[in-house]
């Protein structure tokens, strides 16, 4: 299982620093998940290209491999958003 790696510090110990390292960490998840959708968008775009204007059918098959491809990216994109920024909010949230 993945650990917080804020686990061991308590919430009133963390510093403007690890703040701002924590801020750091949620802009850089945004960019990943970003790039995530960035790629699944050409793999998209790739297999309907492939699928409307090629004729054989390789191109149609490839058409539809790549077109699942995208949305299998853009799965694991937002699963992996999703896993981090909940690791993330747990490092902020006082030790109940």
């Amino acid at each position: 299982m993945s650990r917080n790696p804020y686990g061991r510090f308590k919430s009133d110990e963390l510093i403007l620093r690890d703040e701002l390292a924590i801020d750091r960490t949620v802009l850089a998840n945004e960019r990943t998940v970003l790039a995530y959708i960035r790629t699944a968008l050409a793999f998209a775009i790739a297999g309907a290209g492939a699928i409307k204007f090629l004729v054989s059918t390789v191109a149609l098959v490839v058409g539809w491999c790549l077109v699942v491809l995208a949305v299998v990216v853009a799965g694991v994109g937002l699963w992996r958003y999703r896993s981090v920024a909940a690791r993330i909010s747990a490092s902020r949230k006082p030790d109940a």
